[in-house]
């Protein structure tokens, strides 16, 4: 009699813990869910919105890449500083230029000016700031809810919120082994309110798997440095660029020029495929050249990078994900579940 009072008791406090869960916070999970689907297709939905952002009949040849920084640079000599060429997925799209800390949003979490050059004109099409774009401005509502760092730690703790909601809807659905062969099944002759709890359990079962994958993700991006602890290296956090290479060589005059870096940088990987170069900054600047690898998980921000000293020409160090050890390949797989 006591074992079956103290079961009621538990089963109660679990219904009391989903339903207040669901109803608190519900809203903000559904928020969450719908704004990440649509971020999903962020890039075709911006180029829908501004047409200019796509060529119609692009030219055969891009310009070289020391044209196009000159380019970005001509129209804004004031920002001094890395800027970052993320090269278009397509003949038909534009270089993307981006300035990570514009005094505009400075004190913003993350808020870079991006610059849309013409890869065959070298032509300054647009420059917008992160957030101020309708694509990036729900990408930002996904992340951190509009909040800054408040709303990316919140968006942290509603994914516990959501991997506690799964779990208990679990165990409030599980009817023992004996009821399986009827848990799956929908009462269309037991009322509306019977049916619609029928449909709620199936969909939620149904749906498990995704929303804990998703939940425990969303966390760990939220908390890079529980990431970092569970993949056993640093600078493993999604948009990390790795370790701070620094220049040992003396400065001189005939620096290596853009493309004459990314062209030494293909050596160890001569089959991937160029995604970012970032240029130096001051005596000890370095060359960062990102590459994408056909067997990379993450293709979005893959972490093939080789850093090129701008001074000898030279390679200084280079980061392969086929080395990687099992922790840091667990890292890369975050941001594509």
């Amino acid at each position: 009699m006591q074992a079956q009072f103290s079961l009621k008791l538990t089963r109660s406090s679990w219904l009391t813990a989903h339903l207040y869960l669901a109803l608190s916070v519900g809203f903000l999970f559904a928020l969450i869910g719908l704004s990440g689907s649509l971020s999903i297709y962020r890039a075709e939905l911006d180029t829908l919105l501004n047409p200019q952002l796509t060529l119609s009949a692009p030219p055969s040849q891009p310009l070289p890449l020391d044209r196009i920084i000159a380019a970005v640079r001509n129209a804004h000599p004031q920002r001094y500083g890395a800027w970052t060429l993320e090269m278009p997925d397509s003949p038909e799209g534009m270089i993307t230029a981006w300035y990570e800390k514009p005094t505009e949003t400075f004190f913003e979490l993350y808020a870079p000016l991006m610059v849309s050059v013409n890869p065959y004109t070298g032509e300054v099409v647009s420059s917008r700031f992160w957030g101020q774009t309708a694509m990036t401005w729900l990408m930002d509502l996904h992340t951190q809810l509009r909040l800054d760092r408040l709303g990316w730690q919140t968006v942290g703790v509603l994914g516990i919120g959501l991997i506690i909601s799964c779990v208990t809807g679990l165990y409030l659905w599980w009817p023992g082994l004996s009821g399986l062969k009827h848990a799956f099944s929908l009462r269309h002759t037991a009322g509306m309110m019977r049916l619609a709890l029928d449909v709620h359990r199936l969909l939620g079962l149904l749906s498990l798997p995704a929303l804990l994958v998703l939940a425990s993700t969303g966390f760990l991006l939220s908390y890079p440095a529980v990431l970092e602890a569970v993949a056993g290296s640093s600078g493993m956090e999604h948009g990390q660029t790795g370790r701070t290479i620094a220049s040992t060589a003396i400065p001189n005059n005939h620096p290596t020029g853009l493309a004459a870096a990314v062209s030494v940088a293909h050596a160890p990987f001569p089959r991937a495929q160029l995604r970012r170069v970032t240029t130096p900054v001051g005596d000890n600047g370095i060359y960062r050249i990102n590459f994408k690898q056909a067997s990379e998980i993450n293709q979005r921000h893959p972490y093939t990078t080789v850093w090129v000293d701008r001074w000898s020409g030279q390679i200084k160090q280079v980061r392969d994900p086929k080395q990687f050890s099992k922790g840091e390949t667990f890292a890369t797989w975050i941001w594509p579940l």
